[in-house]
């Protein structure tokens, strides 16, 4: 681990203030970023600890909605019980997603910025243009067998890996932030993550300096909630596929449907071209077939992960029929 300057923050203004820097990074849980530093592939010159703001409540909001503080642990989100009893998925996503020492440090902004867990990103030696832009991509030949199959370029085929984010996808949440110079914005995020294409170094649109603050999720979406994930072994281990589903029924038709995916791409990935194909029909596993038929049609593997394809159509159809039984 390379030497930084350190400060610790006591305000939401003094945090951006102090990170207005480039060579900056924030500090929560550290879950993520810690284990970066310690392998060079993060180096900030300086670190603002965050972690005393009081950003760390759950709140319901006018209308129904709620507000999360960015420094939230997961293990507060999960046990919360407005979370559970309003978001289902978003709850069994968070307990699915790491060991509980993991969950009790983790925080909700730390968790949606977290880095991909591609092996050549974390191995200096290899070539990686989401490490050092330009020099290459070792995963596209190599062993990529947790890699995406959607979303790719012929720069990157990382993956997003949080399960919270994929939740958060399907409630259509919104990243409050605040940035150096004191604007606040609202991101949906289905607006925040970006694609890789040729600059996979660039995977959200904050601005440098810019912190998160808050999560918002509008009022619960009608319909029955659920989060599948298929992974290596049952104990803490990323998704290989998962999917956050949320569809309501009315008169034996499915009224509105939401899923999001995890494990496939670059981001917690979802299709509105998915959901409006269910929506207005009948449950059945012919329907749910054309559904995944449609999530997969332009799905690329890559040799060792080729095997996500199919596992994502059998995921995909395993969720909706428990959505809809």
């Amino acid at each position: 681990m390379k030497l930084f300057d350190y400060a610790r923050a006591d305000s939401a203004e003094a945090a951006v203030r102090e990170g207005a820097g480039r060579d900056t990074r924030f500090i929560a849980g550290g879950t993520n970023l810690l284990d970066l530093m310690k392998l060079q592939i993060e180096t900030p010159a300086r670190l603002v600890d965050i972690s005393r703001l009081p950003l760390n409540d759950i709140e319901e909001v006018e209308g129904g909605g709620v507000r999360i503080g960015a420094l939230v642990p997961n293990a507060d989100l999960a046990a919360n019980p407005i979370i559970r009893a309003r978001y289902e998925v978003l709850s069994r996503a968070l307990l699915a997603g790491a060991s509980g020492q993991l969950r009790n440090k983790a925080s909700t902004g730390g968790n949606l910025l977290q880095r991909t867990r591609c092996y050549y990103f974390y191995e200096p030696a290899a070539r990686c243009n989401k490490r050092v832009p330009g020099s290459g991509c070792d995963a596209q030949q190599g062993f990529n067998r947790i890699l995406a199959v959607l979303g790719t370029s012929d720069k990157c085929i990382a993956t997003h890996p949080s399960d919270m984010a994929v939740a958060m996808r399907a409630l259509d949440a919104t990243i409050v932030t605040l940035g150096s110079d004191g604007e606040k914005r609202r991101i949906a995020i289905g607006d925040f993550y970006r694609l890789p294409g040729d600059t996979p170094d660039v995977e959200n649109v904050l601005r440098p300096g810019e912190l998160i603050t808050h999560v918002e999720l509008p009022p619960a979406p009608a319909g029955r909630q659920a989060y599948r994930k298929v992974r290596d072994r049952a104990s803490y281990a990323f998704a290989l596929v998962s999917v956050a589903g949320i569809v309501g029924q009315e008169g034996g038709k499915i009224a509105s449907a939401r899923l999001a995916f995890g494990g496939l791409g670059p981001m917690p990935w979802r299709d509105a071209a998915v959901e409006r194909a269910l929506v207005g029909q009948a449950p059945s596993d012919t329907l749910f077939a054309e559904a995944a038929d449609l999530l997969l049609r332009d799905a690329k593997g890559f040799g060792s992960n080729d095997f996500k394809i199919p596992l994502a159509r059998r995921t995909l159809i395993a969720t909706l029929r428990e959505l809809t039984a």
